[in-house]
């Protein structure tokens, strides 16, 4: 432990500093830490200052800077203290040439995410650039000055490779100038980083997000243990409720049961057919999977639904009016595969966005705006531009019309893998004007979202064919 003779100023180890920051009550009353480092750039002892800290409405983060007062050199890191998201996400904006308000978009980057420039075939590592607060010009130009440091040692050791580099380095600042089109994508598996968006919460035409379920080897190098597959080949699934606590219960649905007083009536009564009939009349009878979790030591509780059974050939649109209170309470079933709009508060959620959840129609919307404020509420600091904060004053009013129902609003949930549901209001769907299903046929660009254009199912088929045929 070094100490220094500045009266007030505390340096501690990295451990101390760690163990300091720990509690959540500790974490907002931690002061400055500052922890001697060595400069690895002129080999002499630097000064590291850690502060944990909460950006409202975003995540808890750790901010590092370094500083050498031998050599000048100085650097500084972010790096995420909060929990990981459920999800990984991934972030594509289009920048057109000479739209330099697109290249100041801010851009939380975490020190899991990789960036790509396609058009370039070119790939930042999670390693290559830490944890940061930034813009896309500024990460773009960063890696052009990362790269450019070694340039007069690789004209020394390798002329043609540093004057590839020269070249490739001409292109990439051309980018960061806006003098080219290109496509900015930013790849997380731990869903912590983000790319601004100033239409928020109305869509961007420019930037689309897109939630994915992460591979095994995304968990193992996030650090989650990821235990070897156990199922042996031709074993079948066992759906079963699990008691253990702190373990998911998964229950089977048949879908379309949430809110058919027909379909109870029937289950009462004992008449097959009759069930059938009435839990099949308001969508298809493919099934859905509820995983509700549940801690008796902490008391956290979390649900999910996937979709279960065959993948349907038409996508389905779900059109509701909202008019009185109980519309609002109406149940509703979002998969991960939703979407969901609103054109009265010009809100659009993407599919993926929220995962599969069971609620009410006040519920989901309540959810997605709270969704909202946790990802863009960031950028509501004193800082902000007035008109900014002038947009979300004005969604927040809106949203309070809708919800106290001064006025009637429309929900849209448009689900590709038609997975969705809201109940009617009667046991008929004809009978309920205020409900409208739609069925289409799926686009490609939904189906290659979907992972359905590669999709080989010939030998499944064909073992299926054969298995039916033998006597």
């Amino acid at each position: 432990m070094a100490s220094s003779g500045e009266e007030g100023r505390v340096v501690v180890d990295l451990r101390s500093a760690a163990e300091s920051a720990g509690g959540d009550e500790e974490a907002h009353a931690t002061p400055l830490h500052e922890i001697e480092s060595l400069c690895m750039r002129c080999g002499d002892n630097g000064t590291t200052r850690l502060l944990m800290t909460m950006i409202p409405h975003f995540r808890e983060v750790v901010l590092m800077a370094f500083e050498c007062p031998h050599c000048g050199e100085r650097n500084n890191e972010v790096q995420f203290a909060g929990q990981l998201q459920p999800k990984g996400c991934c972030y594509r904006l289009e920048v057109p040439r000479g739209q330099n308000e697109i290249l100041n978009r801010q851009v939380v980057k975490s020190d899991s995410a990789t960036i790509k420039i396609p058009e370039l075939d070119f790939e930042i590592p999670p390693e290559a650039q830490r944890g940061s607060l930034s813009t896309v010009e500024g990460i773009i130009m960063r890696a052009v000055d990362e790269l450019q440091a070694l340039q007069d040692e690789r004209k020394k050791v390798d002329p043609q490779k540093a004057e590839a580099i020269d070249q490739f380095l001409a292109k990439l600042r051309s980018l960061g100038l806006g003098e080219a089109a290109f496509t900015f994508v930013l790849d997380d598996p731990a869903g912590n980083s983000f790319i601004e968006n100033p239409n928020a919460p109305s869509s961007d035409p420019l930037l689309s997000v897109r939630f994915y379920e992460r591979t095994r080897e995304q968990q193992a190098a996030l650090g989650f243990l990821v235990e070897p597959p156990t199922e042996e080949p031709g074993d079948q699934p066992v759906n079963h409720a699990s008691t253990v606590e702190g373990n998911p219960e998964v229950l089977q649905e048949p879908h379309g049961s949430v809110g058919a007083v027909a379909g109870r009536r029937a289950i009462a009564q004992g008449n097959p057919d009759e069930v059938a009939a009435a839990l099949c009349r308001y969508s298809a009878p493919e099934e859905v999977i509820v995983m509700a979790t549940t801690c008796d030591m902490c008391g956290y509780r979390n649900s999910e639904l996937k979709p279960g059974g065959e993948i349907p050939a038409k996508g389905k649109k779900i059109t509701l009016r909202v008019q009185n209170g109980k519309d609002l309470t109406r149940d509703v079933i979002k998969s991960d595969s939703a979407g969901v709009k609103v054109p009265e508060l010009e809100l659009e959620l993407a599919s993926g966005t929220l995962g599969g959840i069971v609620t009410t129609v006040e519920g989901l919307i309540v959810k997605i705006c709270e969704a909202l404020q946790r990802v863009h509420g960031f950028q509501l600091g004193d800082s902000t531009l007035e008109w900014k904060k002038k947009k979300w004053e004005d969604f927040n009013d809106r949203l309070s019309k809708l919800l106290s129902l001064q006025e009637p609003w429309t929900l849209i949930i448009d689900d590709g893998l038609a997975a969705s549901f809201v109940a009617p209001a009667t046991d008929s769907l004809e009978d309920d004007n205020q409900l409208t299903i739609e069925e289409y046929v799926r686009s490609w660009e939904q189906n290659e979202e979907l992972g359905l254009n590669d999709m080989d199912t010939s030998s499944a088929d064909a073992a299926y064919n054969t298995t039916n045929t033998n006597p």
